[in-house]
């Protein structure tokens, strides 16, 4: 029989102490946006052989969760509930620190394989990191609120992807305003050493921080869901759900990584000048993850719904002065502040209800995808940007549908899901070989077909739930 969540709060405390590593994951993968063309031109790389990046990237989290799993079933146990999470934490900080070690060696040698090592060692402790923390942020409150506390630490994760290409540019070219053009590759390694030291402290603090060592199991609070399976791959939400996270994660890292080829070839711009769109992109899921998560702030509705007004902006206003400080012209930005209208409305729609707002946003991505491609000059960039703003609660939705119900195989569930990440090499790779034997503006169909997909899962996953007792219709509403 499945468990009552006891608790009737968040655990703020212990929250806000877990989306330190959220930050990282934001700030490397948006990074390797601005990785991609530096080593295309440094290596003479085909547009198809530069996603090698992300694919050596999102590939080490397969990896990591298959070596999560074959450990596990060594000794007969979950390896994170014998370990416990923070250790688990921990851990998988110490494992990307030994990955940035390897830039002061590629970079002094100008070696291409040895760049991709250390990015894959990087991302398979970022593989154990999501194992636990997703989850463990669920757990920390009341399940309806679960997807929302996702999305606020998605919130901070898109901190670190805004400014993650503006200072990896800096480190590389210099100010914005400089005339300097040329790319020096042994530049790369200061940022990500700097970064390993960072993991290190960032270990240390969490090992000591108030986070639950061995979390209560996550349980559902709906009654008469369904009993226990021997496997979480009995559950047809969660394979559903492995389909989703991978054509999700890889047309929002597909849209990124391709844009700076699309914005050199299409509007003749330099490859030192494109980090400020990479830039909103990336922010473009802080604010709206930002905006989702309002309900985590606030249990009162008019406090969210005035937050729901107030908060894209303070993001948006973040993400322009983060820009202002780099010295990067803000005039191209302003407006798109009526772009974020769009997402306003759509959220509001949405009304938190994680299978409505994933069928909401998955549409509009695809719209935005598709305007892009009929569309020229700045206004198609706009467009291909904004798809970050549609992209920014898709995780936590997706996430939580997929483990909801799992009860005891949850945590073998979110193995699975971490597994799936891949999907962001994937997509971008394949991405960049439709871009090389055709065009780079028509390779986004790609992203079309991915949120297709998702807006599927949307409805398929309701039903699926429904049958099992889990309808969140109920659970959302009732928790306002």
């Amino acid at each position: 029989m499945n468990k009552i969540i006891k608790a009737q709060g968040t655990n703020y405390k212990a929250l806000f102490t877990l989306v330190t590593v959220f930050f990282f994951w934001g700030f490397v993968a948006a990074s390797n946006d601005i990785l991609i063309p530096v080593f295309k031109k440094a290596f003479n790389l085909t547009q198809g052989e530069s996603q090698l990046v992300s694919l050596a990237f999102y590939i080490a989290y397969t990896v990591g969760s298959l070596i999560y799993m074959a450990i596990s079933l060594l000794i007969k146990e979950d390896i994170v509930n014998k370990i416990g999470y923070k250790n688990g934490l921990s851990l998988g900080l110490l494992i990307s620190a030994l990955g940035t070690l390897l830039f002061y060696p590629a970079a002094n040698t100008g070696s291409f394989t040895l760049m991709l090592c250390g990015l894959f060692i990087v991302a398979l402790g970022f593989s154990l990191q999501q194992t636990v923390a997703n989850p463990l942020a669920i757990s920390l409150g009341p399940v309806q609120t679960g997807s929302q506390r996702l999305t606020l630490a998605g919130g901070v994760n898109n901190f670190g992807t805004s400014i993650g290409p503006l200072i990896v540019s800096f480190a590389i070219f210099g100010a914005s305003t400089s005339t300097h053009t040329d790319m020096s590759i042994e530049s790369v390694k200061g940022p990500y050493l700097i970064l390993g030291l960072a993991f290190l402290i960032v270990a240390v603090l969490l090992k000591f921080s108030s986070l639950p060592d061995k979390p209560e199991a996550i349980a559902e609070s709906i009654e008469g869901g369904i009993q226990d399976r021997k496997s979480a791959l009995k559950y047809p939400q969660l394979v559903l759900g492995m389909i989703a996270i991978f054509v999700y994660v890889g047309v929002e890292v597909s849209t990124a990584s391709n844009l700076p080829a699309y914005m050199e070839k299409h509007l003749n711009l330099l490859t030192k000048d494109i980090a400020p769109y990479i830039s909103l992109y990336w922010a473009s899921l802080m604010i709206g993850r930002w905006t989702g998560a309002v309900e985590v702030l606030s249990n009162n509705l008019n406090t969210q719904k005035i937050l729901k007004l107030i908060m894209p902006y303070v993001a948006f206003i973040i993400f322009l002065a983060v820009n202002a400080i780099a010295g990067n012209d803000l005039a191209p930005f302003y407006v798109y502040a009526g772009v974020i209208l769009i997402l306003i409305v759509a959220d509001i729609i949405s009304r938190g209800n994680p299978t409505r707002m994933l069928f909401i946003f998955s549409i509009l991505g695809a719209v935005a995808i598709v305007t892009g491609m009929l569309t020229n000059g700045m206004v198609s960039v706009y467009a291909f940007t904004s798809v970050g703003l549609f992209c920014s609660t898709l995780w936590p939705c997706i996430f939580t549908l997929a483990i909801s119900g799992l009860g005891k195989n949850t945590s073998q569930g979110s193995s699975f899901l971490i597994m799936m990440i891949m999907g962001g090499g994937i997509v971008s790779w394949f991405q960049g070989l439709v871009a090389d034997h055709s065009d780079i503006q028509s390779s986004y169909w790609v992203g079309v077909l991915c949120f297709l997909y998702l807006a599927f899962y949307a409805i398929a996953v309701r039903g699926i739930l429904k049958k099992q007792g889990i309808q969140f219709d109920q659970v959302q509403l009732s928790g306002h």
